[in-house]
């Protein structure tokens, strides 16, 4: 039975660094071929990153990547390299080329062009319809498609070994959320079983502004059969021997597989190897549901820092929650010498808030800086004193001390060039509990799109896998506060977060009206229509809030976007 050996570079590229990017993929080019491979895959648009965006709307960029594509292919040999690429013609295609001894041997362009979520492919290519051609690697006739041309049953794969394909290669750019992986698996199988065909999935990884890509690169059999699986949220270079039975005889044990449709030209690419191969194929475990999330958490606030040239990150703490889970990424991303936390109490800051803050630095191993807001507080409070004469101390005033803080983590970061990371989640996000141009300002929201309830999770089960307890104990048990006013509770404006964040998940994510919630979830009308309210006139908020990680299926930027002006209530 042929036998290819098959290699998965699973890369972290910086979208726009094509001479950086292709210095990695020749890394990984040299060490597939020192390792005998027949047939080496990298990820989708890999060339350029991904998502380029509105890169692509420029001619020289496109140019460049083509010219890029061309020095590549120059320095392969026999083994045959799978290189995603922007192709230039009559039009725009996401592209593929199959690079073997010295050249482009030939280009497959992507058929199905996704334009929901975050994706909106069809704003820069255009689809192509033709399946092929095969590239004949090694004596086997091997298909290539491209990310969302596996997603439909009746797309390419099929149709491509109904024309005579016996290995398919699939290249992706596909972003993390929450169970993802899963969702990919189960694809796979059932395509790979459906076709009758292998498949080789290679996924990129690493942290592209909202996004983060997951690798977890996979090899299925012809029955749908795991066969191979890279790691998570890591570079990796997963290199297997596939045993591939020739599609004659798959379709004589099994008719279902018998091609009805035209072959497909071929292209030759290179002879079967001389000599035995013995690579034991890899699976590596998958991390548990909420150790996921961390780690893309820690992976999107990593590459952010850094693939943007910033040396250091600054966090407002407050003893709170949420700045503590904050701390913990950026601590596990960065190492604690990159990471500066600011204690800001003011009149209404209780003692363990900052004892709690301090608690928590030392055990991240961060440095720390105290600015206290009590002289600033003062001098805005009499300031306004004469435009307020006359009206109730309020939510104003409140605000006031959280847009204090905000100016003083600026002009730290001003002077410095350090980057601040917001600390606001999901659920604040959402109904907005927060103030613009206060805890809001910075760079980078890394728990933008996580709900509160989760924000807890990740931080005990950061804590159980460290040993002990890096954020405090108390952190974890005590009421959740802005304390921006005496005994100041967060449910003193909202519902309790294990309602709110099923609520929110149910309008947000799953797009369901008030009426939908409360016969489907059971909770009343009024508290409903409460959180709903909150979020809707919330929207201008979120416009001008930083960029955070994208770790579910619908997050608040890229995926939803909504209106300012508008009328309508659902």
């Amino acid at each position: 039975m042929p036998r290819l050996r098959l290699a998965a570079a699973q890369l972290n590229l910086v979208v726009g660094d094509l001479t950086g990017n292709s210095m990695r993929m020749m890394d990984a080019y040299e060490k597939a071929d020192a390792a005998g491979c027949d047939l080496l895959a990298f990820p989708e648009l890999a060339i350029t990153g991904y998502p380029p965006e509105d890169l692509l709307l420029k001619p020289a960029f496109v140019a460049q990547a083509a010219e890029t594509l061309e020095k590549l292919a120059a320095r392969t040999g026999r083994l045959a390299a799978v290189i995603g690429f922007p192709e230039a013609g009559r039009d725009l295609y996401n592209a593929a080329a199959v690079c073997a001894n010295g050249k482009v041997q030939g280009v497959y362009r992507k058929h199905l062009l996704p334009n929901y979520a975050v994706f909106d492919e069809q704003r820069y290519f255009a689809p192509s319809t033709v399946d092929g051609p095969l590239f004949v690697v090694g004596g086997i006739r091997v298909g290539v498609t491209i990310c969302e041309d596996a997603w439909s049953p009746t797309g390419p794969i099929i149709s491509q070994a109904a024309g005579g394909a016996e290995l398919i290669v699939n290249v992706n750019a596909s972003p993390f959320y929450a169970r993802r992986v899963g969702e990919r698996a189960t694809m796979l199988a059932t395509r790979a079983a459906d076709a009758q065909v292998p498949i080789v999935y290679v996924n990129l990884v690493g942290g592209q502004d909202e996004l983060v890509f997951d690798g977890a690169s996979m090899v299925f059999d012809e029955s749908g059969a795991l066969v191979a699986r890279a790691r998570q949220f890591a570079e990796d270079l997963l290199i297997v021997d596939l045993d591939v039975r020739p599609g004659f005889r798959r379709r004589l044990l099994d008719p279902r597989g018998r091609a009805t449709a035209p072959a497909l030209p071929e292209v030759a690419v290179s002879d079967p190897r001389i000599g035995e191969v013995h690579e034991t194929p890899r699976v590596e475990p998958l991390l548990a549901p909420v150790h996921e999330i961390y780690e893309a958490l820690t992976l999107g606030t990593r590459d952010y820092v850094i693939k943007n040239g910033f040396e250091r990150v600054l966090i407002g703490l407050s003893g709170g929650i949420d700045s503590s889970l904050v701390a913990a990424i950026a601590t596990d991303a960065l190492g604690p010498d990159r990471v500066t936390g600011v204690l800001m109490p003011s009149r209404y800051s209780s003692e363990g808030s900052i004892t709690d803050a301090e608690e928590l630095a030392r055990n991240l191993g961060i440095a720390t800086l105290t600015v206290p807001i009590e002289g600033a507080h003062e001098a805005f409070t009499s300031l306004l004193a004469p435009a307020f004469e006359g009206t109730e101390p309020g939510l104003a005033e409140e605000n006031l001390q959280a847009r204090i803080r905000g100016t003083i983590l600026m002009a730290i970061s001003n002077k410095f060039g350090w980057l601040v990371l917001t600390t606001g989640n999901k659920s604040e996000m959402a109904t907005g509990y927060s103030t613009l141009y206060g805890d809001m300002a910075g760079g980078f929201a890394v728990i933008k799109d996580v709900p509160k309830m989760l924000v807890y999770a990740l931080s005990v089960d950061r804590n159980r896998r460290s040993g002990r307890p890096f954020i405090p104990e108390s952190v974890l048990e005590k009421p959740p506060s802005a304390e921006l006013r005496p005994d100041q509770r967060d449910e003193d404006s909202l519902p309790p977060y294990a309602v709110l964040d099923e609520v929110l998940e149910d309008y947000v994510e799953r797009d369901l009206s008030v009426a939908e919630i409360v016969e489907t979830e059971g909770f009343d009308r009024e508290t409903v229509e409460r959180v709903v309210g909150l979020v809707d006139r919330s929207e201008y908020k979120r416009r001008q809030s930083p960029p955070g990680i994208r770790v579910s299926a619908k997050a608040f930027g890229k995926d939803r976007r909504l209106p300012l002006t508008n009328r309508w209530s659902g």
